[in-house]
């Protein structure tokens, strides 16, 4: 019940601002289920999410950088995943902490860059996500800059970034099945997740240009605070 209603209130959150699902769900679902199933059940959970908001932005979505992206994060995904189950259960836990608050002042400082990319950077920039995404649940706040310094806004952005964060869960489930770390149940729990955040998705189209943009920049700085200290006490209590 309470990753579900986590789910709920991140699905939601990620409807409006395009990420956060996956910061807001991982220190409870890595509490109730351990670092090395929560990984692959929130990329189950996160094909539905993202799918849900591909549809509702479907219309906007840029299909060829969403292309572009995919060239560099389907290969950059495979050697994260592998990387991800070949570590000790305490190190993926710190590795999540260090990330989740080191993208504080990474995600601020790229958001003040005034770089341009076209969609050869896209599929750069692709490779090296997918390899972060195949060890830490997503990289959502990650992303985000990379997609706006390609020009892309509201819906488009929201949009564009869902089907490239898509394909990147794809590929890590079809990787971690294909590595016996996605078995049946494991896959119902992502489906049961999944089914929150797609409902969050369609509750947030509706509130994208009536909140603040900074309130919900502050809301994240927070939120990858507090993510990455549970991943660390959690470490620390192993």
């Amino acid at each position: 019940m309470l990753v579900l209603t986590l789910g709920l209130a991140a699905g939601t959150l990620g409807g409006i601002v395009g990420f956060g699902t996956s910061v807001m769900l991982m220190p409870a679902m890595v509490l109730v289920f351990g670092p090395q199933q929560a990984v692959p059940i929130m990329a189950i959970a996160g094909i539905m999410g993202n799918a849900s908001r591909v549809a509702a932005w479907w219309s906007e979505v840029d299909w060829r950088t969403t292309l572009a992206f995919s060239a560099g994060a389907i290969p950059g995904v495979v050697l994260g995943a592998n990387t991800l189950l070949a570590l000790p259960a305490g190190v993926v836990e710190a590795f999540l902490g260090v990330f989740f608050i080191a993208l504080i002042p990474v995600r601020r400082w790229m958001a003040a860059q005034h770089w341009k990319l076209n969609r050869w950077h896209m599929a750069l920039v692709g490779l090296g996500i997918g390899f972060l995404s195949g060890i830490v649940a997503s990289t959502g706040p990650v992303n985000t800059p990379f997609f706006l310094m390609h020009g892309l806004v509201k819906g488009a952005f929201l949009g564009t970034e869902a089907a490239a964060s898509m394909v990147m869960f794809i590929a890590k489930a079809i990787a971690f099945r294909s590595l016996g770390a996605l078995p049946l149940h494991i896959i119902t729990e992502g489906v049961i997740v999944g089914t929150s955040l797609v409902a969050g998705a369609f509750i947030g189209k509706h509130y994208v240009q009536m909140i603040a943009p900074e309130k919900f920049k502050l809301l994240m700085d927070a939120l990858l605070l507090m993510a990455g200290m549970v991943m660390l006490w959690a470490a620390v209590g192993r």
